[in-house]
């Protein structure tokens, strides 16, 4: 077994004052009525012609340019927190795992029809973009300015980043998050050709999981230090009390059988914040609907929460994100802190394991909750949250 690490939390508390974002539910509030209802934003569609249609979760009819889903996002965010640009001396920490990858495969397949290279300036255009460049511009940022990319446990990975820069006194304000517009052939393509696409829609956790849905999405929040954000009379969501992050390095895409890796994650996680199992009131699952990643996730739960504690996957709601799936992990934990509301599993009938899964919106208070995402290349990240109490 893997040993765990004892470290003594910071003494900064860093609180989150606002946040901003979609999925193919819509808007984040609109996206957490729709989720607590049941409601599922994915659909049978049909983007690019040479490949069938798949159940996918899109914010419009064609795929969306990652530019303009990272601009909607910042400013929903700096307007939710009540901040208004210039903030030079906030830190960025906006990622993405797939970057520009729709408009580079757009540019290569126009350079396969022409006998040359064509216009390298769109080129340039597209190659050196994060959704971290264009977020500081938004912000009017001089600080830092960082994109760290964790395949699917990118979002969280980026607010751990964000926590990091406050704690250690780089910076006192961050925006931290993710931004994915993953639907594009080549990724269509090497999803299905792995095996993990659904054909019909996605159902975490079910007996009759099929696969994951992709979908597009993307989350944002206001780092803050605690007292700053009091005397600024801010709005507070709630706490990031601490995280975990490690690597399997075991299989390009395939988890370390005993998930060794993703449970030290989560215990890294406990003991930084000064959590038992037992303080847990929610855990927002990975929860992708494979048949590989749901049976290990599950197993990490039983084994970690033996006592049991309420799980939900909102992915049959959203989709699969990819990099910014953490981070939509992330505010719907704020969410359902601040109304004592934990959100269903949408699309869950028949539950292969037992595990106490939220097949309902629940009425129930929740102080701490933990958010997980594993992503491929064995990328293992855990994150905790509370209510703030001065």
């Amino acid at each position: 077994m893997v040993e765990q690490v004892q470290v003594t939390r910071s003494q900064i508390p860093v609180v989150i004052t606002g946040m901003g974002g979609r999925s193919s539910l819509g808007t984040l509030p609109t996206s957490w009525r729709k989720l607590l209802n049941g409601e599922s934003g994915l659909r049978q569609q049909q983007p690019f012609p040479t490949l069938p249609s798949k159940p996918l979760g899109m914010l419009g009819s064609q795929p969306m340019e990652l530019s303009e889903l990272t601009q909607q996002a910042v400013l929903m965010t700096l307007e939710d927190g009540g901040l208004t640009p210039p903030l030079a001396d906030c830190g960025i920490v906006v990622s993405s795992s797939r970057a520009q990858q729709g408009q580079l495969e757009q540019l290569a397949t126009q350079w396969a029809k022409q006998s040359n290279f064509p216009n390298p300036q769109a080129w340039y255009a597209a190659l050196p973009y994060n959704p971290g460049t264009l977020a500081a511009a938004l912000c009017g940022s001089h600080g830092p300015v960082l994109s760290p990319m964790a395949a699917c446990a990118t979002g969280i990975a980026a607010i751990a980043r964000g926590v990091q820069l406050i704690r250690e006194r780089t910076c006192d304000r961050v925006l931290a998050g993710a931004v994915e517009t993953p639907i594009t052939p080549l990724t269509l393509a090497s999803f299905d050709r792995m095996g993990a696409l659904a054909k019909h829609g996605c159902y975490p956790f079910d007996r009759q999981r099929e696969g994951l849905a992709l979908a597009e999405g993307a989350a944002l929040f206001l780092l803050e230090r605690a007292d700053l954000a009091q005397q600024r009379q801010a709005r507070i969501y709630g706490e990031v009390l601490d995280f975990g992050l490690t690597a399997d390095g075991y299989h390009v895409s395939a988890p370390q059988p005993e998930s060794l890796g993703a449970i030290a994650a989560v215990k890294h996680c406990l003991d930084r914040s000064q959590l038992t199992s037992q303080d847990i009131d929610y855990i927002h699952a990975h929860g992708t609907s494979t048949q590989l990643n749901d049976s290990r996730e599950a197993a990490l739960i039983q084994w970690l929460f033996p006592q049991g504690v309420p799980v939900s996957s909102t992915k049959g709601a959203t989709g699969h994100t990819i990099g910014a799936s953490g981070a939509l992990g992330v505010a719907f934990c704020l969410l359902a802190m601040t109304d004592s509301r934990l959100p269903p599993c949408v699309g869950l009938r028949e539950s292969e394991f037992d595990l106490d899964l939220i097949s309902q919106t629940r009425e129930q208070e929740c102080n701490h909750s933990l958010c997980l995402s594993f992503g491929f290349g064995g990328q293992n990240a855990a994150i905790a949250l509370s209510r703030y109490s001065p």
